[in-house]
Formats: C-alpha cells, structure tokens, sequence
C-alpha cells in the first residue's frame, strides 16, 4: 500500500497549521467521485450557500480544480493565492525537506482557497483512496459518501474490491455520518466493518427516481448519474440538518423534492463526462457531421457506463435509426451493416470512430473489451479505433496555446493498444499479436508524418494529427456524418476539448 512521504510532513503540518487558524469551524464534507461532487455542490448553492468545490483532474486549466460558487477561481486570485502559499512553504524546504508533491499542493491550496474565501461549505473530491490521500487531512467534515467502487487504481488501492473499499473507507471519522451507494457484497461488508469499528453511522443512499425532477433531465448525461444524484441528495440532506438548516433539507421523503435540490441537479456541470460536443470546424459550415463524445472513462466498470452512455446518445440523437447487425464474431458483416446505419433526417451515412488513450498503469484488456462488447449489444459497432499519445497532462494557467508536437514521439504504448484492438475486431481469427502486425502498414499523411494503420485501426503520432484526419474525412465524403467516442483517459478528453473548443 502507499504510505505518504515521510520528508514532506514537516511542511505539510506547518501549512496546515496556518489553514485551520483561517478555517476555524468551517464546515466539510468529503466525496469520492466528481459527479456527487459537482452534484453537491450545485444543490447547496441553490440552497443559497457560499460554495467551495476541489475536483481532480483539470482538463484544460489548473484553475478548474477549485470552484466557487460554481465558476473556476479567476487568474487574479489563483496566482494571489498561490505564491501566497508557495513562498511559505518554499521558506521551509531544504536538500533533506523537500517541496510536498503536487496533488498534496494543490490540496493545500485549495484550503488556502477556501478559508480566504470564507466559503459556508467546501465539497472535496478525494484523490486516490482516501487513507493517505492529501484530502483526509480534515478532520472535521460533517458528512462523507463513498460513491461507486470498482478496479482502479489498483497499484496503489489493492487487487481486490475489499482492498479497495478498505482504503476508501480511510475517510470514515469517529462517529461522523457516512453514506454510501449500493455495493457489490464484497465491498460493502468491508465498509460496514470499518463504520462499525469507528462508530460511524453508514448509511446506502438509494438511486434518485428520475420522477422527483418533475420532468426535467440530470444536469451530466448518463443513466449511473442517478446513482450519483442519489447520493448527493443525502450528503446535502444530511450537511443541511447537522448545520441546522431543516427548512430546506430534504429527510426521508420519496413523493417530492425541494425546488432548490431540483434546479441544483439539473443545472450541474462537469467537463469531460458524458459531454457532447460538435466540432466547430466542421460544424460552422455544415452542422452535426463531426462530434466529439467525451468521456473520461478509465476504470472497467466506467468504461461500460460511457459505452452504454454512447451507444444511447447516438441513438438519441437519430432516433429514426437504431441499427440492427447481427450479433456475432464476423465483425465483416458487422461493419458492412454499419456502411449501410443511415440518417433518414439528413440523409447522410452515420459512422462512429473510437479515440482512445489510457495510461500504461491501466489494463487495456480489461477496458477495450468491455467497451466493445457493451457497444455491440447495443448494436454500435466502430469503423475504425485511432491510437493516440496524450498531448500533455498539465498546462499553464491561462495557457490558451497548444504545446508543439513532439519530433519523435514513443508509440509503443499506442501500438499495444492497436494490437489488442485488431485481435478483439478480428475474434478467434486474430491470432498472436505478430499475426497482426502483418496486417498493418506505415503511410505517410500529407504533412509527412507516418500513421501506422490497420484493417480497423490507426495509430497517429499525435493527437492534432488525428483530428485533421478525422476533419478531412468529413470534408472529402459529405455524405457521412462521423460521430467520436473519445475515452480511457480525462487528459485525453481535455486535450481533445483544447482543440476542438
């Protein structure tokens, strides 16, 4: 298990030192996941409250992991806080005491943030775990929620999903309430044994009926959202009544919800998760034949939620047209059923391409196939994957420039992944991986850069390149409306943003 770095805890304990003299009783709550955050969050800015919000990762800007009242920090204030705390902290390092990590920073930061602020209730997205995650240096949050679990992170959280839950559990306070939702039987004994251990009332927040939004449409896409929005329900709930606010907190009923829960789970907004967006390039001279589907998928359990997102999206959007191929391993006949997927509202063929990447820590042969074989039983099936290297992972504040493409750039992570890729399309006639590889050949694009491409794939050395591919597609057949799944990693997905937004 990861243990916290023994040279940083002189400068983390004298940061926080600093914050908790400005938080005095503020209060906290932490959650795992992004979506019951963002969830959160706007319900009780609704509810008329001074809101704090810290997520991870940023997709474009440093300055979206610390919102308040629902907008990123303006340049002016990040910077003002930053060097604030930089220069303390760099006051005290030495050879020995170097500065903390950057998650553990940006942590830091964001209590700086908030305690300046004089926020009425910061919501804080846990990192990785929750036992040495930087977030659970508070100590005295009021509620916390424990979302979803499922296989990630496992080089640092454990193999299995007690392991798991074991480690997220780590953000369970003596006798501080907890909720969590429906969880597999393994992962759920573990959380009650760690409750019960530390006199923590835990409690299973049941998914939101959709008919408690009085016709309306969660504010992020997807049917798992409702499972989010469930939790967020009683984590707001719950914060409103230990905080004496039982006017507008929302206990134990089932035929109705406040109006300011409504409009708060409604109205919320996260990038990069289940987001659609058409490519303006293509889209300002002819509308929908280019868009982007993002998802910041990266787990096997999330990989089947964005596939089944996707596969739904699509069809919402041409709901004249589900398309019906038959289920089975001739993926020929699968993809020759997907030439004939036709818009009957603007006449054009439908095509969809995968755009992936995924960090080298993950198991692709757990995320591909799940991907391909929930889209297949929804009866979507992708002409072509494209294999791509992130751009970049961070990005300066206010940076509004792409970094350039790098001269010689590693694919053999992106070759693995289209390896793998090629076997899946190709079932029990794929062979070994050398057996594809025969099948692929080297061609230069027009601006002299090799693409390696396969019968279903292609592999591009970066990730512009394979948008003007994609961009050029479109312009040389206006008979085709190319509809991209961009997943298996959010850095991917805020790359992808950067250049298409």
């Amino acid at each position: 298990m990861w243990q916290a770095p023994k040279e940083s805890t002189y400068l983390v304990n004298y940061f926080l030192e600093i914050c908790y003299t400005c938080l005095g009783s503020n209060p906290y709550f932490l959650s795992a996941k992004g979506s019951t955050c963002t969830f959160t969050e706007s319900i009780l800015r609704h509810c008329g409250f001074h809101t704090g919000l810290f997520t991870s990762p940023h997709l474009i800007d440093v300055r979206e992991r610390f919102r308040l009242d629902g907008e990123d920090i303006c340049e002016e204030k990040f910077l003002a806080y930053f060097w604030w705390c930089y220069d303390r902290l760099k006051e005290k390092t030495t050879e020995d005491i170097p500065m903390p990590t950057y998650f553990r920073f940006l942590a830091l930061l964001a209590f700086k943030i908030f305690a300046a602020e004089q926020v009425d209730v910061a919501i804080l997205e846990v990192g990785l775990g929750g036992t040495f995650d930087a977030t659970n240096v508070v100590q005295t949050h009021v509620v916390c929620g424990i979302s979803s679990l499922g296989y990630d992170h496992m080089e640092i959280l454990g193999n299995t999903l007690g392991e798991i839950a074991g480690e997220k559990a780590g953000i369970f306070k003596n006798g501080v309430p907890a909720f969590t939702v429906p969880q597999p039987d393994e992962a759920m004994r573990v959380l009650e044994e760690k409750a019960s251990k530390r006199d923590v009332p835990l409690q299973v927040a049941p998914p939101l009926d959709s008919n408690l939004l009085n016709g309306l449409k969660l504010g992020l896409e997807g049917e798992h959202q409702y499972i989010n929005a469930g939790l967020a329900v009683a984590l707001s709930s719950k914060w409103l009544q230990r905080t004496g606010h039982l006017e507008i907190s929302y206990l134990e009923q089932t035929s109705s919800l406040p109006e300011q829960f409504i409009k708060g789970l409604t109205t919320a907004c996260l990038q990069g998760r289940a987001q659609i967006v058409p490519d303006r390039c293509i889209n300002n001279e002819s509308d929908g034949d280019l868009v982007f589907y993002l998802d910041g998928a990266h787990s096997p359990e999330s990989m089947e939620v964005c596939a089944r997102w996707f596969s739904l999206a699509i069809k919402d959007d041409n709901p004249q047209n589900t398309l019906n191929c038959p289920s089975q391993n001739n993926f020929q006949s699968m993809l020759e059923c997907v030439d004939k997927y036709h818009d009957g509202k603007s006449g054009k063929n439908l095509m969809q391409i995968l755009l992936f990447n995924c960090m080298s820590v993950r198991d692709p042969q757990l995320l591909l196939p799940r991907l391909m074989k929930t889209c297949a039983t929804h009866g979507v099936y992708f002409k072509k994957a494209l294999f791509v290297p992130n751009i970049s992972v961070y990005y300066k504040v206010g940076s509004h420039a792409l970094p350039p493409t790098e001269p010689q750039v590693d694919l053999s992570w992106q070759f693995t992944l289209q390896r793998l890729w090629e076997n899946l399309v190709q079932g029990d006639k794929g062979g070994e991986a050398n057996n594809t590889d025969a099948v692929c050949e080297e061609v230069k694009d027009d601006t002299g850069s090799s693409v390696r491409t396969c019968k279903n794939s292609a592999v591009f050395p970066s990730l512009p390149l394979a948008i003007k591919w994609l961009r050029d597609s479109v312009y040389q057949n206006r008979s085709v409306r190319i509809q991209v799944l961009v997943t298996g990693s959010l850095h991917l997905v805020g790359d992808v943003l950067r250049l298409v937004k």
